[in-house]
């Protein structure tokens, strides 16, 4: 390495002296990110923090360290780097969702969503720090302001199946299912083989007692590569409501395969009773484990939409919309979407 910087530094300054451009400063970074290449962090921080010593209104240095400081663990002297180097840039994008991503990891998520929020309003197509945000207000349940951030990220994404998914959990979380249905629906239009809520898109079918429908989206479930044991579970209650009494059992026996947790809870389901004595019994727990890949979101959707669905049962369309709770902006996708592709 050293052979190939005594090559390369004379030739970078005779091009440097000759354009009259301060060469020491970026013979410096010309330096770090040689040594930066080659892993040799402290010789990069080194020659970084020498710089800054010299000419504090490197940007380059502030930002260059700020990374250095982040990829060692020190979050708090990375966010000092960065703002410092905002500071020299004020289109540093990237700089300002990485102080926001660290605010975030250091427990201070007010600050995180305030910086996010400066963000996208410098820059509101910025997908990362819409997403990040939307994420953020999900966790602190703040699911309608996550909404407004989701549709102005669609002005500039209209197309984009994580925006649609995202506010399929936010609206049903807000029990608005009706604009829950059609996120998950239009999430599934852009791309199907990504697609993991057609089980939510079945609950939601059998709160509005539509149990074709219903089957229809607990089958599509089937084929995803982490199928949902409850999908089974459900089109096994289904065709028992239907009278089917062999497909019932079938189903029912493929879900206790998957879930042996299942048998207790059909045992205690009146649907089941035609069909009782084929329910599974004294099904083997001891080596089960359940590993399920799911993100903490869309863990508490779908089991909001269960505890709503096994609370309620079926219940009529006009009851579902005096649920809602988003009153003060009602909105509707589909008149929104048709707009963005005008």
């Amino acid at each position: 390495m050293t052979y190939f910087i005594s090559i390369f530094i004379p030739i970078v300054i005779i091009i440097l002296e000759k354009n009259q451009i301060n060469y020491m400063e970026h013979i410096s970074i010309f330096l770090a990110k040689t040594f930066h290449f080659f892993h040799k962090d402290k010789q990069t921080k080194a020659i970084l923090i020498k710089l800054i010593h010299k000419n504090p209104e490197s940007y380059m240095a502030h930002k260059m360290l700020g990374k250095i400081y982040e990829k060692e663990g020190g979050m708090r002297k990375a966010i000092d780097e960065y703002v410092m180097a905002i500071d020299m840039n004020k289109k540093d994008y990237e700089t300002y969702y990485n102080i926001a991503f660290l605010l975030d990891k250091l427990g201070k998520r007010d600050e995180s969503i305030e910086m996010l929020g400066h963000l996208i309003d410098k820059k509101p197509d910025y997908y990362e720090a819409s997403e990040f945000l939307g994420k953020l207000l999900c966790e602190q349940e703040n699911f309608k302001e996550a909404i407004n951030v989701y549709m102005n990220a669609l002005k500039y994404n209209p197309n984009n199946y994580d925006i649609y998914y995202n506010m399929g959990i936010a609206y049903t979380r807000l029990n608005d299912f009706q604009n829950a249905k059609i996120c998950y629906e239009k999430a599934a239009e852009i791309n199907s083989m990504l697609y993991n809520g057609y089980y939510n898109l079945g609950i939601i079918s059998l709160l509005y007692d539509d149990l074709d429908e219903a089957e229809k989206y607990f089958m599509e479930a089937l084929k995803g590569e982490d199928v949902e044991p409850e999908s089974y579970y459900h089109l096994s209650r289904i065709y028992a409501i239907k009278g089917d009494k062999e497909k019932a059992i079938n189903y029912l026996n493929l879900a206790v395969q998957l879930d042996p947790t299942l048998s207790k809870k059909a045992i205690a389901d009146p649907v089941f009773i035609p069909i009782q004595r084929f329910i599974p019994q004294n099904v083997n727990m001891q080596n089960y484990d359940r590993t399920i890949k799911m993100k903490l979101k869309e863990k508490k959707a779908k089991e909001h939409l269960e505890n709503t669905f096994y609370i309620v049962g079926k219940i009529s369309k006009n009851d579902l919309k005096k649920m809602h709770t988003y009153q003060e902006k009602d909105i509707r996708i589909e008149e929104k979407g048709k707009e963005l592709e005008n």
